[in-house]
């Protein structure tokens, strides 16, 4: 079986572009390694796929997967936010944070978006056209919104320095992306390919990540459609999967894994560095379902144990709902759980005397209440 080969450096004007080779051919490994790897991953892909099924109401929790994987992503990028900021309502970010702020709100939009339109019948499956649609959300009205949303680039880019002389990577010219791109959607749906999918999807992050087909948005493109592929796929039914923290915390490694691939050719360790932050990342979402879990029955009993009999339903009905939004105002509580501003004065009150809300602000009015202990589930 033929060697991977990442591809050839080829002159342009005044530099040199890396054009990578077509991915939609047979592939084979030789580290055994990665056999165990893809087992594991495999397991613990499918535990957190059976667990997610299981949950009443998951659909809140997913929320916050989704949140949480939409920070990490952009925090990739440069973007300066914690997860509590990407929570809270606009008019509490501080100027200078806007725009990482309104950039986290597209990557939610975005990868809500596209899961809709994998799981609509009718709609086109995940191809590039789905990636193009969605890119045009994740760059809607934050930097980068100059640079052709939706649309694949029609000049040079560059990784790293400030022109093409002191770039770090020069992705392939222009001219040559739709041919690459074209043979990264068939590769992606040829079923003839003995290749297991989540080994093709991980080449796919690779070579997606090497064609740089936008003018920006490419590494959260890139990431986004891991889990857009895992869905698709049906490998995973909700979008549990944050992979993005892994390769924020790894993220030298990160870019070493896809860099060595350019330089030496090195697939299979960048398939061992995918597969083990899979195999992680998997585990830990399962973890983290396991504690929101006994998370909600201990908010539960307190809310048996600590309200009065005709507050419990309406406090049981907010609490659900504070699964999906767990930074609220008082009008916010009114609107979660139709409710009078008294009443839901009230329960907010309720919840911190039972130590479920946290208050941050201080203030008297205008107060924000955060569901702290569910928020450090996923800020640990």
């Amino acid at each position: 079986m033929k060697k991977f080969t990442a591809g050839i450096y080829t002159n342009q004007d005044q530099y040199k572009s890396f054009l990578p080779s077509l991915v939609n051919v047979p592939f084979e490994w030789e580290d055994r390694g990665i056999d165990m790897l893809l087992s594991e991953a495999m397991r613990y892909l499918g535990e957190l796929n059976a667990y997610s099924k299981l949950i009443p109401d998951v659909d809140f929790f997913i929320k916050m997967h989704i949140a949480k994987e939409a920070n990490a992503s952009s925090v990739i990028e440069g973007t300066n936010t914690n997860l509590d900021e990407a929570l809270s309502p606009e008019v509490e970010i501080a100027p200078e944070k806007k725009d990482d702020w309104s950039e986290v709100q597209n990557y939610i939009k975005a990868l809500n978006f596209s899961i809709n339109e994998i799981n609509t019948e009718g709609r086109p499956p995940f191809s590039m056209r789905l990636l193009k649609d969605t890119h045009k959300i994740l760059l809607d009205g934050v930097r980068g919104f100059t640079k052709l949303p939706g649309e694949v680039r029609t000049s040079q880019n560059w990784i790293g320095g400030s022109s093409l002389k002191d770039a770090v990577y020069i992705p392939p010219h222009h001219t040559d992306v739709p041919d690459l791109l074209g043979d990264l959607d068939r590769f992606w749906h040829n079923k003839k390919l003995e290749i297991p999918e989540l080994i093709k999807i991980g080449i796919g992050h690779y070579q997606l990540e090497s064609i740089h087909p936008f003018l920006d948005g490419n590494g959260r493109i890139g990431r986004l459609a891991i889990v857009l592929h895992l869905i698709s796929l049906g490998i995973l039914q909700k979008p549990t999967l944050y992979i993005s923290q892994f390769f924020e915390k790894n993220r030298a490694q990160y870019y070493d894994a896809l860099s060595r691939v350019r330089a030496s050719n090195d697939i299979e360790h960048w398939l061992k560095f995918f597969l083990n932050g899979v195999a992680e990342t998997a585990k830990d979402s399962r973890e983290t379902l396991e504690r929101i879990i006994d998370l909600r029955k201990k908010y539960e009993d307190s809310i048996e144990s600590g309200m009065g009999i005709k507050r419990q339903k309406l406090g049981k009905d907010l609490l659900r709902k504070l699964f999906a939004k767990p930074i609220v105002t008082i009008n916010d509580i009114k609107d979660l759980v139709p409710m009078t501003f008294p009443t839901a004065n009230s329960i907010a009150k309720d919840f911190q005397r039972l130590g479920i809300f946290e208050e941050k602000t201080g203030r008297k009015k205008d107060r924000i209440f955060y569901l702290r202990e569910y928020l450090d589930l996923f800020n640990k």
